[in-house]
């Protein structure tokens, strides 16, 4: 476990480092979740290991710190993603990234183009959604004042989220999540859709083929994005088809 301070205050982020040579891979995860329990087994996979794999906690989540200070927009996760990639001497990172962590890698890599060279995108968040009463993840999260969140309201998002879930949305500060998921569902301006569409690197974006076509495909493929549609998964690609999901991501990093 490595750490580093990204904010004035000294506030950590902290990650699970795997040796190996360069260019370092950047693992990220989604709202509520924690990368070394969705990414460990995709990091040492045979057709991925061997690279220096860094599985990254966001401010707010997981082994990180919470603080409450942190306003937790896409802009800050990313600086402060940044901040610990810089402290970890990472440069030009392939990024795998779920999620809202997909979000977070896209506006990094705009506002910090030399520490991406590669972006391969799970199921990320690229538009503004609504704020959905009732709903799961962050639109029902969102749905609620921080206010309410924090006083109690969590618990009916603990319900509708599963015990799967719960396991390392519990590790989350109450804040972080609830800010995290508001700036989510805002997005950013421009879009993340928009700054994906602009950036110069290789992009890749893997969905649930059980989605059907995916929204805006035709611009995207026309900026170069690579999509993949993977079987037999849902939203959580790498623990519902884990081979499908190495494999994939090993087609998008040039590996096979």
């Amino acid at each position: 476990m490595h750490s580093a301070a990204v904010t004035a205050e000294g506030d950590r982020i902290r990650w699970v480092e795997l040796p190996g040579r360069d260019p370092a891979r950047v693992y990220v995860h989604g709202l509520g979740a924690t990368s070394p329990a969705y990414f460990t087994a995709t990091a040492v996979h045979p057709l991925l290991a061997g690279h220096r794999s860094l599985l990254v906690d966001l401010l707010g989540h997981g082994h990180s710190d919470r603080p409450t200070s942190f306003a937790y927009t896409l802009e800050d996760h990313a600086d402060a993603l940044a901040a610990a990639l810089r402290a970890a001497d990472v440069t030009g990172a392939e990024f795998v990234a779920h999620s809202m962590g997909g979000a977070v890698a896209v506006v990094l890599a705009a506002r910090h183009p030399g520490l991406v060279s590669r972006l391969v995108l799970v199921d990320a968040n690229l538009d503004p959604l609504p704020r959905v009463p009732g709903a799961a993840g962050s639109s029902g999260i969102a749905a609620y004042t921080e206010e309410e969140f924090v006083s109690g309201a969590w618990r009916e998002v603990r319900d509708r989220a599963g015990a799967h879930w719960w396991s390392t949305m519990r590790l989350a500060g109450l804040e972080a999540l609830h800010r995290s998921a508001t700036h989510l569902v805002r997005g950013t301006t421009p879009t993340m859709r928009e700054l994906l569409l602009a950036l110069p690197v290789p992009r890749t974006f893997l969905f649930p083929a059980a989605d059907g076509a995916f929204p805006g495909s035709a611009e995207l493929v026309a900026s170069g994005v690579l999509l993949t549609a993977i079987p037999d998964c849902g939203h959580n690609i790498m623990l519902d088809n884990p081979e499908a999901f190495a494999r994939a991501v090993a087609e998008a990093l040039d590996k096979l």
